[in-house]
């Protein structure tokens, strides 16, 4: 009797789970399968914008006139990033701009992109507009839905949701499991229910592990949203930008001088004075799975080396946590892991609509029962 009543407990947390959180995994899951060819769609409809002319030689100062034009133009600023330093030399140079207008409700990144041969500035905008690009804007929308911390809160919780969601489903259809994995569940074409019914149960089970480390990772990336430190920083303006002393374009040789077998993925260029002149990325032959742990820290008023941290002498635990992004967005593979990412990404939108179904399913049924006792 007690577990009967587990069983049904557990069914209506699954329910009420599935349906709290219907219209966010539709918006999540196509979101994440989009954003997992990120670069790839943003190359593919900026092509003509994106690429650069390579036939003269690229200047030695090529970084410092872009950081010089971005700083000019944008005087308060928390930091920036060249997130595109492993791209080829037909390629803009991408700077992620970090911003604070001092209200929770907007998260603020601005993406600007330059011609690192002439200094030209190709595309310019928030992450807030489709106009720099509409991939930096689902970017931005799949991890805040575009509402500053209580959006990158929200997007936390609705993670953790989800994860209970497929737990307490893996419990209630747990004779499915293995039928489903074997192959030997079917689909019942007899009507619409018994359609959504099996199909919610074969592709809850199929994709149940990978989208249980998706949303774990995904809600574990975003509990910064929770530190009250988090939100009090964002109700301070940021300060004028204080300016690095030394090139960046020296301090980037330097770093990569240092540390040779470094693949660089992003470059932190601080506007402020507390922060580090940084390069991130993979060794040579690290698998990308293990997340870009490693990385070059410098003082940007001497240029003086401050740090050379590798992810294989870090404690487990930080190692373990560096592998959540990969993990999350599907970039350590090739197209095969992609385009399971994909597909894995539309599974949460189809659970959602043959859930509802299926709810929609018990609602009717008591009342077709009743309309049948009053013909009787």
């Amino acid at each position: 009797m007690k577990k009967n009543s587990l069983h049904r407990s557990l069914f209506k947390l699954h329910s009420w789970l599935g349906l709290f959180t219907g219209i966010f995994l539709i918006l999540l899951g196509l979101s994440g399968s989009v954003l997992v060819f990120r670069t790839e769609l943003d190359h593919f409809f900026n092509r003509d914008l994106l690429h650069v002319s390579s036939e003269n030689p690229l200047p030695n100062d090529a970084l410092k006139r872009c950081y010089d034009q971005i700083t000019s133009r944008y005087p308060n600023l928390d930091g920036i990033a060249w997130v595109n330093p492993d791209d080829g030399p037909d390629e803009a140079y991408n700077f992620r701009m970090y911003f604070n207008d001092t209200r929770l409700m907007t998260y603020d990144l601005a993406l600007i992109s330059f011609n690192p041969y002439t200094g030209a500035i190709l595309r310019e905008g928030p992450a807030t507009q489709f106009t720099p690009s509409f991939i930096e804007w689902l970017f931005q929308f799949h991890f805040s839905f575009q509402l500053g911390m209580p959006g990158a809160a929200l997007t936390a919780i609705f993670g953790i949701t989800m994860l209970f969601s497929l737990l307490s489903g893996a419990v209630v259809y747990r004779k499915m499991l293995w039928k489903v994995v074997t192959f030997k569940a079917n689909i019942n074409r007899k009507n619409w229910r018994t359609i959504s019914s099996d199909l919610h149960r074969i592709i809850g089970v199929w994709s149940l592990v990978l989208n249980a480390v998706i949303f774990f990772t995904g809600f574990w990336m975003n509990l910064f949203a929770f530190k009250p430190k988090t939100w009090q920083n964002e109700r301070v303006a940021t300060k004028p930008n204080t300016h690095i002393a030394i090139s960046p374009d020296e301090m980037y040789a330097k770093a990569l001088a240092a540390m040779p077998d470094l693949e660089p993925t992003s470059v932190y260029l601080p506007t402020q004075p507390e922060r580090r002149f940084e390069v991130r990325g993979y060794t040579k032959g690290q698998p990308k799975l293990w997340g870009i742990g490693n990385a070059v820290r410098m003082d940007q008023q001497t240029g003086d080396l401050i740090e050379i941290s590798r992810l294989s002498e870090k404690p487990l635990g930080e190692r373990v946590e560096a592998t959540f992004f990969p993990l999350h967005v599907g970039n350590f593979g090739g197209l095969a892991v992609k385009m399971l990412y994909v597909l894995i990404g539309l599974t949460p939108g189809l659970l959602a609509i043959t859930g509802f179904l299926l709810w929609w399913r018990g609602v009717k049924k008591p009342q077709t029962r009743l309309g049948d006792r009053a013909n009787r």
